[in-house]
C-alpha cells in the first residue's frame, strides 16, 4: 500500500525534486570550497612560516618535533588532516601518525611546489579540499610542504540545508496526491485489520521501546534468511552498522560459526560464539504467527567479563598448583639435607646443594637470557618445576628470545603460555623420558609462542572445534571443563591475533599476538 501511494505522488513531484535538490547540493559544496579552501590555506601559511617548522622539519626526529604544532594546526582549523612532508612528498609529521613516512599527492603537477595552491586532493580514499604550502628556508629553497585538508561533507548535509526549500515542493506533491491518498484509505484500512494509523503507530512506539529497553541483545531473522528486527544492545555486541535492519545475515561482518547460529531455522540450546573480542552467550527460538512460520529470535547476553574472570581463576589455580609442586620438591630436597646431617655426611651435604644451586641457575640463566620479561620468565620457571613433577622435562628452544612487555599484554602471554603448557602436560601425561618444547619468536611487531609435545595429537577434525568454549578431549570428570583453549582464543581475539593446532609428531599450538617493544 505504502508503495502504491508514494507512487502517486513521486510521479508528480519527482522532476522537480530532483532539479531543486542538484542546484541546492551544488551550490552549497561551491560555497564550502571557498569558505574552507581559503581557511586551511591560511592555516597551512601559518604552519609553514613558523620558525620551529622551518627549524626541525630537516631534524632526525622531525615526527615528533613538529606532533605539537601539527596537533595545534589540526585544533584550530577543524581540519581532518594536517601533515608536513618533505619536498618529495614524504610525511616527516602528521596529525595521524600512521601516515608518517607514507607518500601524499601533493599535486605538484597542478601547480610548482614553490608556491602556495588549494584544490582538491585525493587523501586515505577520501575527496578533501586542500592546501598546499611550502617550507622556504633563508636561501629560498623548498625543504616541504605544509599540507592541510577538510573532508568533504557528506551528501546528507547538504541535503538536510536544502530542506526549507523541497519541504515547499513536497507540499504541492502532497496536495496533488491528496486525492490519491482518499483513493487508497479504505484499502488500506481493510489490509491493516482496521487500525487507525495513530494505533497502528502506537503499537509500533511501544514495541520498539519494549525491543530497545531489554538489557540483552535481540536480533530477528526472516525465513529469507534476512535481519528483521535488531535492538541496540545487539548491534554493539556483534558489531553491526546501525542499518543492519533488512540486510541478509550471510553478507553481515560475522564470523562463520556465528552467522551459522543466526541463520538456524529450529530452535536452539543455550551456546557460546565469538564475535571480535566479546564472548556471547546465544539462545534461539522459532516464531510464528496464526500457525504460519515467520523466522528465529535470538537473545544474546555478554559473558566476556565473566570469561576474564574466569581466565584469572584460573591463571591463579595453575600458581597454586605450581606453588604446590615447587613447595613439594622443596621439602624432599630439605629432607634429604636433613637426612644427610644426621648422618654427619657433611661433604656429602655440601655437594647436594651444590648441584641443586647449580641445576637450578642452569634453569634460570637460560630462561632469564632469553625471556627479558620477568612475569613470563617466572611462569616458564615455575612451569618447569611443575612439569618435572610429572617426569616431564619442559624445554625452551635455544632460538627463542622475548623482550619486556607492558602488564596488559604481558598478562596476555601467560594467559596464553599457561594453557597451552598445561595441556601439553596432560596430554603426555604418564609417558616416559618426553620433553615438551617452548618456543618465542619476536619480530618486533608480533610475538609467536608454540608449544609442542610428542602426544597423541590433534585429530583433523578436531582442531578447530578444540577451542570451542565446552568443548574438551579429556575423560569425566576433567570433561566439561573446556575453559583454557577458549579463553586462548579469546585473548587472541582481542589481540587482533590468531591461535591454530596442527599435529607434527604430536601437537603444536601455535598464538600470535601484535606486539610492541618497551625499554626493560
Amino acid at each position: 500500500m505504502s508503495g502504491q501511494f508514494l507512487l502517486l505522488q513521486l510521479g508528480v513531484i519527482t522532476a522537480v525534486l530532483l532539479a531543486v535538490t542538484m542546484v541546492s547540493v551544488t551550490q552549497s559544496r561551491a560555497e564550502f570550497v571557498d569558505v574552507r579552501g581559503q581557511r586551511m590555506l591560511a592555516i597551512a601559511e601559518n604552519l609553514a612560516s613558523t620558525p620551529l617548522v622551518r627549524d626541525d622539519i630537516t631534524a632526525s626526529q622531525a615526527s615528533i618535533m613538529l606532533a605539537p604544532d601539527v596537533d595545534k594546526s589540526r585544533a584550530l582549523s577543524g581540519a581532518s588532516v594536517v601533515a608536513v612532508t618533505n619536498a618529495k612528498g614524504v610525511v616527516i609529521a602528521s596529525s595521524d601518525p600512521q601516515t608518517v613516512g607514507d607518500t601524499l599527492d601533493l599535486a605538484a603537477d597542478r601547480a610548482p611546489l614553490g608556491r602556495s595552491w588549494t584544490g582538491d586532493l585525493t587523501l586515505g580514499g577520501r575527496q578533501t579540499i586542500s592546501a598546499r604550502v611550502p617550507v622556504l628556508q633563508a636561501d629560498g629553497t623548498v625543504s616541504g610542504v605544509a599540507l592541510v585538508a577538510e573532508d568533504y561533507p557528506p551528501y546528507g548535509s547538504a541535503l538536510a540545508a536544502a530542506v526549507p526549500d523541497l519541504m515547499f515542493f513536497l507540499g504541492m506533491g502532497a496536495a496533488l496526491g491528496l486525492a490519491g491518498s482518499w483513493l487508497l484509505s479504505r484499502l488500506i484500512r481493510r489490509r491493516t485489520r482496521g487500525l487507525e494509523p495513530d494505533e497502528i503507530a502506537e503499537l509500533a512506539d511501544n514495541r520498539e521501546a519494549l525491543l530497545y529497553s531489554i538489557r540483552e541483545g535481540v536480533i530477528g531473522v526472516g525465513l529469507d534468511g534476512k535481519i528483521t528486527l535488531l535492538n541496540q544492545t545487539a548491534t554493539d555486541l556483534l558489531g553491526l552498522p546501525p542499518d543492519a535492519a533488512g540486510t541478509p545475515v550471510s553478507e553481515l561482518p560475522l564470523d562463520a560459526h556465528l552467522r551459522n547460529l543466526l541463520l538456524e531455522t529450529t530452535n536452539g540450546e543455550e551456546t557460546t560464539a565469538v564475535s571480535g573480542s566479546r564472548l556471547l552467550v546465544l539462545n534461539r527460538r522459532t516464531v510464528g504467527s496464526h500457525g504460519r512460520p515467520m523466522g528465529t529470535v535470538t537473545t544474546l547476553r555478554d559473558r566476556t567479563e565473566l570469561a576474564e574472570l574466569e581466565s584469572r581463576l584460573a591463571a591463579n589455580q595453575s600458581i597454586t598448583e605450581t606453588l604446590r609442586a615447587q613447595t613439594h620438591e622443596f621439602l624432599n630436597q630439605l629432607h634429604t639435607v636433613s637426612g644427610l646431617v644426621q648422618l654427619g655426611e657433611f661433604r656429602e651435604v655440601r655437594t647436594f646443594i651444590g648441584t641443586l644451586t647449580r641445576r637450578r641457575a642452569e634453569i634460570n640463566d637460560e630462561i632469564a637470557q632469553r625471556i627479558k620479561d620477568p612475569s613470563v620468565a617466572a611462569l616458564l620457571v615455575a612451569k618447569t618445576s611443575l612439569a618435572a613433577e610429572s617426569g616431564i622435562v619442559l624445554r625452551l628452544s635455544s632460538e627463542s628470545h622475548l623482550g619486556p612487555l607492558e602488564p596488559s599484554l604481558a598478562a596476555d602471554v601467560i594467559t596464553v603460555l599457561g594453557n597451552f603448557i598445561d595441556n601439553a602436560v596432560d596430554a603426555i601425561a604418564g609417558l616416559n623420558d618426553v620433553t615438551v618444547l617452548v618456543d618465542f619468536s619476536d619480530n618486533d611487531s608480533m610475538i609467536t609462542i608454540r608449544v609442542s609435545d610428542p602426544g597423541p595429537g590433534v585429530p583433523e577434525d578436531l582442531e578447530q572445534r578444540v577451542f570451542t568454549r565446552g568443548f574438551s578431549t579429556k575423560p569425566a570428570p576433567a570433561a566439561g571443563r573446556g575453559v583454557g583453549l577458549a579463553l586462548v582464543r579469546l585473548v587472541c581475539s582481542k589481540r587482533q591475533g590468531s591461535v591454530t593446532v596442527h599435529n607434527d609428531a604430536g601437537a603444536v599450538f601455535e598464538a600470535t599476538l601484535p606486539y610492541t617493544a618497551v625499554s626493560p
